[in-house]
């Protein structure tokens, strides 16, 4: 019988390793690879082609939606499912447009999740009960509402994005540059679209921003430029 193979990209070791622990018990699941990050957990999905990512949100460099974006582009018979220590219905949302295969608590047990796993390697949606619920209740009341920061964020490219994630974290023009591989002028080049497309005209709202869009963790180093 073929195993399922999958990535985990949670940027805490211990967690981590934990996961793999548990998921390794079971016969028919394969952990092939380890991300501490989202553009390392990005990487490895091209280079391993894995059935199923799990995934962090809050990691640093990239965040766990964006790095379910661009996986879900590159590789689209990848199967991403979010396990994530927020269970806001703004963040279930955003995963949900982006099409990912479900989101967990990390409250679930380990037999929730590896049954989450063999069904989203199925084509099936997996959610935890209470997001399950609460998305039921949410729907019935409001089809088809949207809040104005993911509105908002749907206006920036991928590039733009992982910018902004930087931008947040503290990183100077230069040492944003070096992490992308791109030139200063083009980083600038970047902030300057941020800033006009989300009517934001300083470092400092550019990381409310982000913590508000769920780029980065409230936690995140407040720094003006």
């Amino acid at each position: 019988m073929k195993r399922i193979t999958v990535v985990l990209a949670e940027d805490h070791t211990v967690v981590r390793e934990g996961l793999k622990a548990l998921l390794e018990t079971e016969s028919d699941l394969e952990v092939v690879g380890e991300a501490q990050d989202g553009r390392r957990a990005v990487q490895m999905v091209l280079s391993l082609r894995p059935d199923v990512v799990v995934m962090d949100i809050a990691m640093p460099l990239l965040n766990g939606l964006e790095a379910t974006k661009q996986i879900l582009k590159a590789a689209p018979a990848t199967r991403v499912i979010i396990l994530s220590a927020h269970g806001d219905d703004e963040y279930v949302e955003q995963t949900e447009a982006l099409g990912a295969a479900g989101y967990l608590v990390k409250q679930t047990s380990a037999h929730l999740l590896s049954n989450a796993i063999r069904e989203a390697h199925k084509g099936k949606k997996v959610f935890s009960p209470v997001i399950s619920k609460r998305l039921a209740d949410r729907r019935q009341k409001w089809p088809g509402r949207a809040g104005d920061r993911k509105k908002g964020l749907a206006r920036l490219s991928s590039r733009e994005v992982e910018v902004l994630q930087l931008i947040a974290e503290g990183m100077a023009n230069k040492q944003a540059a070096s992490e992308l591989g791109i030139s200063v002028k083009t980083i600038e080049k970047h902030r300057q679209n941020l800033m006009s497309k989300l009517e934001i005209h300083d470092t400092a709202g550019l990381t409310r921003y982000a913590i508000a869009a769920g780029i980065v963790e409230s936690s995140v180093k407040m720094v003006i430029e």
